[in-house]
């Protein structure tokens, strides 16, 4: 599970930003979050909303480089320990509108949670060199940090939990020490952050190919599939894959005989469905994190809420799987679908940085945060959030003509 992820000098974010999933203190929507003993509570869906060209697509770009990074080593010598679903490739690409940063370290961090332990990893990366890299481990709830290594440049310290003196400390400067260690050694300790790293889905339906793939998945996580398009009155009754015409047929039943379409043949909105329903359910029964650009792309309202609502239910959503997206839909942007720490905006400003806040960081003149009972979506399209160039910008005092809801 995912606690939060920061980020600084990354295409079009130049300074330091934090996207966080850890719950504040508030009342709406309480049964949904993530809870453990002695742990802060975790939010199970985050969205992020703004133009096009606000930085949407980058924040999710700059978490999908970081696992990019990590994974691609190992999964490229077959070393993985999770079935890895990551479709961006993403190469680590500075902020280049300043003279300054296009020279500086591209840096990376993201603090989770795998079995027992919470963990906080550290990557620094310049012209595609590894500049630093650190592992830091605690129990859940505990206080003491324990160091499992650390890295600058070509300085490696390894902490107690892997301090062996038959592990190798020279390494490829483009790879990660991480990476690393989980294609050379069986450290129990990196086996977990690693296919922690792997289990993370990553998609982008910004790219049209995408919705024409079909993740095919055991027959339970199928039929799973098949339960849920009839629950949303898409009345298929199974999909099939021809090996030897290497086409997905889907299947109806119609007055008592089975007929078989090619996937090619069905809406937009259904193929879309068949694309994303086995990630999404394979990710809660997993508890994976899944990072999804423009989920809402050929979706309808109804069933991209239907998408968020099985993150949200805890009766489904039993072992923490998480939903980070991307949205230009704002009929889901409402008090009953999101808490206000869940929804997110993305806005550049006059010198194309980027930068993000949350709706419940937004406050008035009397420090009073948006009411949980506000119309989210009247409130947005009349710019009292910002991050749209059509409208006023907010943030430069716009907020305080909001009135007390």
């Amino acid at each position: 599970m995912i606690c939060q992820f920061s980020f600084k000098n990354f295409l079009s974010y130049k300074r330091e930003t934090t996207f966080d999933f850890q719950a504040a203190a508030i009342p709406e929507l309480e049964d949904s979050l993530i809870k453990r003993d002695k742990a802060s509570d975790l939010l199970p869906v985050g969205v992020i909303y703004g133009p096009n060209g606000g930085g949407k697509s980058n924040l999710l770009k700059a978490f999908a480089c970081l696992v990019t990074m990590v994974v691609k080593p190992v999964a490229d010598l077959g070393k993985t320990r999770e079935s890895a679903v990551i479709q961006l490739d993403v190469p680590c690409i500075p902020f280049l509108l300043d003279k300054e940063s296009k020279y500086d370290n591209s840096e990376f961090q993201v603090f989770f949670r795998a079995g027992k332990n919470e963990y906080q990893y550290n990557l620094a990366v310049h012209s595609g060199e590894i500049v630093s890299e650190s592992l830091l481990w605690r129990t859940v709830g505990g206080r003491k940090t324990g160091v499992v290594f650390n890295r600058e440049t070509n300085f490696i310290n390894l902490g107690a939990s892997i301090n062996k003196n038959s592990v190798n400390t020279q390494i490829n400067p483009k790879m990660t020490y991480l990476s690393f260690l989980a294609i050379n050694y069986d450290f129990p300790v990196v086996a977990e952050v690693i296919s922690w790293f792997e289990s993370c889905i990553i998609q982008s339906y910004a790219n049209p190919i995408v919705d024409k793939r079909v993740f095919l998945v055991d027959d339970f996580t199928k039929r799973a599939v098949i339960r849920a398009l009839n629950d949303l009155d898409i009345d298929i009754s199974d999909y099939t894959f021809n090996e030897q015409e290497k086409k997905l047929f889907t299947v109806r039943n119609v007055a008592d005989r089975k007929y078989e379409l090619p996937f090619e043949y069905e809406s937009d909105g259904t193929r879309k469905l068949l694309s994303t329903l086995p990630i999404i359910l394979l990710a809660l029964q997993e508890g994976r994190l899944v990072v999804i650009d423009e989920l809402d792309a050929k979706l309808h309202p109804k069933l991209l809420r239907y998408i968020i609502k099985l993150f949200h239910n805890p009766q489904i959503n039993k072992n923490g799987a998480q939903l980070l997206f991307s949205s230009h839909d704002l009929t889901t942007m409402k008090n009953d679908v999101f808490r206000r720490d869940e929804i997110w905006f993305a806005c550049e400003n006059e010198c194309h940085e980027s930068s993000i806040y949350s709706l419940y960081d937004i406050r008035d003149e009397n420090g009073k945060h948006v009411n949980n009972t506000a119309a989210y979506d009247k409130q947005y399209l009349e710019g009292r959030y910002g991050a749209d160039p059509y409208l006023q910008n907010i943030l430069g005092g716009e907020w305080n003509e909001l009135e007390a809801d």
